[in-house]
């Protein structure tokens, strides 16, 4: 960078001109302005004076005291030169006194270490020559290591000195002692009752006393698998323990022995190596023991398995078990390189959600099954007369939210196998995923369509159930359909955090929800047929029992009529609390008074008999069949919408047509038709009301008195009817 320029006016520059600064003020400057300068420049005087001074003072004294220091460090450094000088002299004394004092004790050191070494030979063979009586003695004490190791420190001098006669009985003593306690020890370690760390102690004491690897890594397997078996038959009888309890005696006796079985295995037989064997044994000896862990891991797992199968207590108290055991299964797979423990621990746990979730599968399905129970003992037992209609709404949300409250319910305990504080984490696993989607799938969604099924089997024509329990199903299904399936598969994806938008093997909603409309429209169907057969009970028992050929002249409309519409009005009653109204009339149409007395045209009566008045036999007979191949009103087929007025009109046409084919099968005199006549407009007043078009009804009427003109035994039947102002006064008067 370049230097700026110097400035003669900067008081602070090193080319500062005080003269230019002067003269450059008294041009510049007024005389107010020069004093106040004066003073400014006075006032910065005063202070850079007074911080100098206070700089001088300050280093003066600091100076006075590193002059201090300094002196007297030099005075101490002569000092300390002065004793190092003295303390080389006196080293230099020393070290020739200590080389005078070597060299005069050089023989004598020699002496001594040869002396020391006669002693401890001595001592050795004295060791030696009591060896057989020590052996014996450790022996029956039991104290077998101790006469292994005792031995081992002698065989070498044993084996330089044996041909020495001396020696020789000594080395002949020690060989039948170590080969009795190798008996002893072979014997020993094939006792099924020892525990198995006495087999690994002993295995190890007998590779110490020469006995063949190969041979007895075979026989430790063979035993150690005897013992761990026994051991699972004890743990197997521990049935009145809690699963805690029961793992935890699995850990400390079974895992623990495995442990200690595999490790000193490992340590034995696989990391070191022996010159008597041949290179393939290290791996022969990891393919057995991955073989014994495997085995007896898939044993121990099968029971623990059996037990949560059999495990009713609490999930809680399940998942800490299986948590402990997860540890410690976790714990053993560092056992060794190359060997395989079984990870069939976090597939023991997924096993376990699984049956969690058959059995809460089979508590919902009860669940519901009671529920149903419930309700249906409620119906039967239930008066008509006390508000059926509220009842049914109440039975109606009394299912519903049980239903969905115990489904919420069961997920939120299933929960509990996500919970984080947990070692294992079933999320991460392949078969972990599969088994969350499987709490979906299995049982919401399998209980959803169970629902269904359970439901639209009331719907068969076998079942004896009551018609208003159809009628709740079918609400029930509708609920669902229209929310409750959505909510709960919405909470399940939420808890379980499940992606089902994204994937193509999951059940969409839209599926659950055509199920269950399917399923209401099977019941709703099936509750216009038992209603409408009910119905029309009455009306075939009223046509069926009557003498139609010698009865009296009409004054009444027969009761069973009363009946049927008193029936009908009860069942619209109940539907009007569940259902919307829909389309239908309210008010009659004008001729609605007239239709009945009647005409096949619907065109007046003049015209309907002048119709009949003309008819031959073989043309009546001929009109009959015509009727019954052609005449006909879709009865059983027709679509009933989730409506009051369809539900009635579905009703109503499975009742009428019963009453005309019942009809069609009795034989009716003047007086039985014109019963027909009366009942028949009778039911055109009173029926209208309840459907949507009363053209079906008319229609129905209509055939019905024709069928009973058709099915007359007078001349002239269809002079017979009554006047349509005499049919009006009986109708009026009852």
């Amino acid at each position: 960078m370049a230097e700026k320029p110097e400035n003669p006016y900067d008081m602070n520059s090193a080319s500062f001109d005080a003269d230019k600064y002067l003269q450059k003020l008294l041009k510049t400057c007024n005389l107010k302005q020069i004093m106040d300068t004066e003073a400014i420049i006075v006032k910065d005087t005063q202070t850079l004076t007074s911080e100098m001074q206070t700089l001088v003072y300050e280093n003066y004294n600091k100076f006075i005291s590193a002059t201090e220091t300094i002196r007297k460090m030099k005075t101490d450094f002569l000092e300390m030169e002065n004793e190092m000088k003295k303390l080389a002299e006196n080293m230099k004394d020393i070290t020739e006194s200590s080389e005078q004092i070597t060299n005069s004790l050089q023989d004598t050191r020699t002496q001594l270490t040869k002396l020391t070494e006669k002693s401890a030979l001595l001592k050795k063979l004295s060791g030696i020559s009591s060896l057989p009586s020590k052996l014996t003695q450790l022996v029956s004490e039991k104290n077998y290591t101790l006469a292994i190791h005792e031995y081992s420190r002698a065989k070498k001098v044993l084996e330089l000195y044996g041909d020495q006669p001396s020696f020789k009985g000594i080395q002949e003593d020690c060989i039948v002692i170590m080969n009795n306690l190798q008996k002893l020890l072979k014997d020993d370690f094939q006792r099924a009752e020892k525990k198995t760390i006495h087999l690994t102690e002993t295995g190890e004491l007998l590779l110490e006393l020469g006995e063949k690897p190969s041979v007895l890594s075979k026989e430790m397997l063979q035993f150690a698998t005897q013992r761990l078996h026994d051991e699972l038959i004890l743990l197997g009888d521990q049935t009145e323990r809690d699963m805690i309890d029961f793992v935890d005696i699995g850990i400390e006796g079974f895992l623990n022995d495995l442990t200690l079985v595999t490790s000193s295995f490992y340590e034995m037989f696989i990391l070191k190596h022996y010159d008597s064997e041949d290179d393939s044994f290290q791996e022969l000896a990891r393919a057995n023991l991955n073989d014994f862990v495997n085995k007896n891991m898939t044993a121990y797992l099968n029971l623990v398995q059996e037990r949560v199968e059999n495990d009713s207590g609490d999930t809680q108290i399940l998942l800490r078990a299986l948590d402990r055991l997860h540890r410690r299964l976790c714990a053993m797979k560092n056992l060794g390189r190359g060997i395989d423990v079984p990870r069939t621990g976090i597939d023991l746990i997924i096993h376990s959600v699984q049956q969690l979730c058959q059995s809460h599968y089979k508590i919902l399905k009860d669940s519901f099954s009671d529920n149903l129970s419930s309700i249906r003992l409620t119906l039967v037992t239930s008066n008509k007369n006390d508000g059926s209609a509220v009842s049914l709404n109440e039975l109606i949300e009394t299912l519903y939210v049980n239903t969905i409250e115990k489904v919420k319910g069961v997920l939120q305990n299933l929960l509990v196998f996500l919970n984080p504080e947990w070692s294992f984490n079933i999320k991460t696993e392949h078969k972990g995923v599969s088994c969350i989607e499987g709490i979906r799938e299995n049982l919401l969604v399998a209980f959803l369509r169970h629902i269904a099924s359970v439901m639209t089997s009331f719907s068969d024509i076998n079942s004896s159930c009551p018609a208003n329990l159809l009628l709740v199903l079918s609400k029930v299904c509708l609920k669902l359909e229209k929310g409750g399936v959505r909510s709960l598969l919405n909470l399940v994806d939420e808890l379980y955090e499940i992606d089902s938008e994204n994937s193509s093997t999951l059940t969409h909603e839209t599926e659950l929800n055509s199920e269950m409309f399917d399923a209401a429209k099977i019941l709703l169907d099936a509750y216009v047929r038992v209603q409408g057969m009910n119905v029309s009970q009455m009306l075939r028992k009223s046509v069926e029992t009557r003498d139609w050929i010698n009865c009296l002249e009409p004054r009444s409309v027969r009761a069973v009529m009363k009946r049927v519409v008193d029936e009908l009005t009860n069942i619209d009653g109940t539907l009007e609390e569940l259902f919307e109204s829909g389309q239908m009339q309210t008010t009659a149409s004008s001729d609605s008074s007239r239709k009945t007395h009647f005409s096949m045209s619907m065109q007046g009566k003049q015209q309907y008999r002048s119709t009949l008045s003309n008819y031959t036999s073989s043309q009546t007979d001929n009109s009959l069949v015509h009727r019954l191949f052609s005449e006909r009103v879709d009865i059983f087929n027709s679509t009933v919408e989730f409506s009051k007025v369809s539900i009635m009109s579905g009703i109503i046409k499975i009742s009428l047509k019963t009453l005309l084919e019942c009809v069609r099968l009795r034989t009716f005199s003047k007086y039985g038709l014109q019963q027909i006549q009366v009942d028949a407009h009778y039911l055109q007043l009173n029926l209208w009301r309840f459907v949507a078009d009363e053209n079906i009804i008319y229609f129905l009427l209509d055939d019905i008195l024709g069928s009973a003109v058709l099915r007359c035994m007078e001349k002239n039947p269809s002079g017979l009817l009554m006047e349509p102002n005499a049919v009006d006064l009986i109708v009026e008067r009852f």
